[in-house]
């Protein structure tokens, strides 16, 4: 490798070390066979598995490898800023913030057309703005919701959350995958039959 070459490489290799980190942001969201929370690391893993066996649902034609590369760096930011709580006010006050002062050192670890096109899809998922980022999204909201129901309701019923809270949360699953948004109408009306969601 020429000095270029060898510099691009270990850009790269120190994002991909700090990367690492993700395996130590928890999440609210516990793991079904063990009681621990889950990490962002596992989340993003398990995302591109939903995205990999569910992306026939997306509303639009989407770009698999688009979607997948979305689901797997939307949350690198909380390396730096944390993860927010979905119901945190306080917290989701100063998360947009935090979040894009992480992404401007995070995504500009990488050479840069690498770590602008890893930003662009950043912004993508966080603005909806293409049919890829709305699918990403909805997954993303998707996932916890199943984890949750399928564990008790366990976060849901740590924090107090309502029934009111988790539809509106959920709405926006409808703007990527109506067959998902219906999915999770579904999850949040059994939940609060069997108790284990706030009917209010």
């Amino acid at each position: 490798m020429n000095d270029q070459q060898k510099q691009r490489f270990s850009e790269q290799i120190e994002f991909l070390l700090e990367m690492d980190k993700m395996k130590n942001i928890w999440r609210q969201t516990l793991v079904l066979h063990e009681d621990r929370q889950e990490n962002d690391a596992e989340h993003a893993w398990h995302l591109a598995m939903l995205a990999l066996v569910l992306h026939e649902y997306a509303n639009e034609p989407v770009d698999l490898k688009t979607v997948l590369a979305t689901v797997l760096i939307h949350d690198v930011v909380e390396i730096d800023a944390g993860d927010t709580y979905a119901y945190d006010a306080a917290g989701n006050a100063t998360k947009a913030a935090r979040e894009q002062k992480a992404a401007d050192r995070l995504y500009g670890l990488l050479p840069e057309e690498q770590g602008k096109w890893l930003r662009q899809l950043w912004d993508d998922f966080e603005a909806q703005s293409t049919p890829e980022a709305r699918f990403a999204n909805a997954l993303d909201r998707i996932q916890p919701l199943m984890l949750n129901y399928t564990k008790g309701g366990i976060s849901w019923q740590k924090h107090g959350t309502k029934r009111t809270q988790v539809e509106g949360r959920m709405q926006p699953v409808y703007d990527g995958s109506q067959v998902l948004g219906d999915f999770a109408m579904d999850i949040i009306r059994r939940a609060a039959e069997e108790g284990i969601l706030r009917n209010e």
